[in-house]
């Protein structure tokens, strides 16, 4: 796809499956003339050289951030503070920084305060992913028709934030501007608490004496098997958003908790007119995602790379 670039350098602190698909995204569709990539791991490094994700790979971030008109940080949350401290004497005024986290005012509370006068922030968060991790699992259409929630803070460069939205844009995706608070809330919600129940019942059933692994294995239903999916996200990102997005979690988690125990009523007492209208209720959610096209109703979900579909 031929057109202007939008940014001179674009440099990527993190080169997994976000930041690796951020590559590969900006060089198909032409939207920088240089990528710089950096990370800490020895072997992602040799991987992102391997595959040409990058026209640098730096051990060092500041290395990689130097001369940047874009930096985005693709690190675990709880890496923010050092990384930023490590690169802000390197940034340029002008510069914008942003990133691909799924907690925003923890983003925002950790970053801000490390970035030099004339560095603008920009976090955002592209709501895509897929249970794979690393440099090889990226591809260039992992943000096509996902969107990606920009919350700059109080007082951030307009230009900054529009050059950031287009760029995204420029992704495949659709792109919103919230505030952080609010964003943290609704991914409590749509996204940090499903991949806690994921994780909690995947745990339980591994946890199970009467029943054994083989047989959670082998008599697998779909449901379960999507769970699985959610609970094979990586362990160190979700390690971190839970502990800088507790506060939105544990409100929604109190809610969830109290309609488990209605629902727990419900079955005790046999009220099956109260379980057949709150299945009737979550069926309309389900095809409202549908029609809205975050998802498809393919057996599989869609969630192959190969179809350019994935969930976050």
């Amino acid at each position: 796809m031929s057109r202007q670039p939008l940014f001179d350098r674009l440099a990527i602190i993190g080169i997994g499956l976000i930041g690796s698909s951020v590559a590969r995204a900006a060089r198909e569709r032409g939207l920088v003339r240089q990528i710089a990539i950096a990370d800490a791991s020895e072997q992602h490094r040799q991987d992102a050289a391997r595959l040409q994700l990058g026209d640098e790979v730096h051990a060092d971030a500041a290395e990689a951030a130097r001369d940047a008109d874009l930096i985005m940080f693709c690190v675990p949350l709880g890496a923010n503070a050092a990384v930023a401290a490590h690169v802000a004497p390197a940034l340029k005024p002008g510069a914008i920084v942003s990133d691909v986290g799924s907690c925003k005012q923890a983003v925002i509370r950790d970053i801000a305060p490390h970035l030099p006068a004339g560095v603008h922030l920009v976090p955002g968060h592209p709501v895509a992913g897929t249970e794979h991790s690393g440099p090889k699992a990226g591809f260039a259409s992992l943000f096509e028709n996902r969107w990606c929630i920009l919350t700059p803070p109080p007082g951030a460069d307009a230009r900054a934030v529009e050059a950031v939205k287009a760029f995204w844009a420029a992704c495949g995706s659709k792109v919103e501007v919230m505030e952080p608070r609010h964003h943290d809330l609704v991914l409590a919600i749509t996204s940090h608490v499903p991949h806690l129940i994921a994780y909690n019942i995947v745990g339980t059933a591994d946890d199970l004496e009467t029943v054994t692994e083989g047989e959670v294995i082998k008599y697998s239903a779909g449901g379960f098997r999507d769970f699985t999916r959610i609970a094979a996200s990586d362990p160190t990102m979700w390690r971190d958003v839970f502990l800088n997005n507790k506060e939105a979690v544990l409100e929604m988690l109190g809610r969830f908790t109290e309609d488990l125990i209605a629902l727990q009523r419900a079955i005790r007492w046999g009220e099956g007119d109260t379980l057949f209208n709150l299945f009737t209720r979550t069926r309309a959610i389900r095809r409202a995602i549908i029609d809205a096209g975050q998802e498809t109703a393919a057996p599989d979900f869609g969630r192959s790379p190969a179809a350019g579909k994935s969930e976050g």
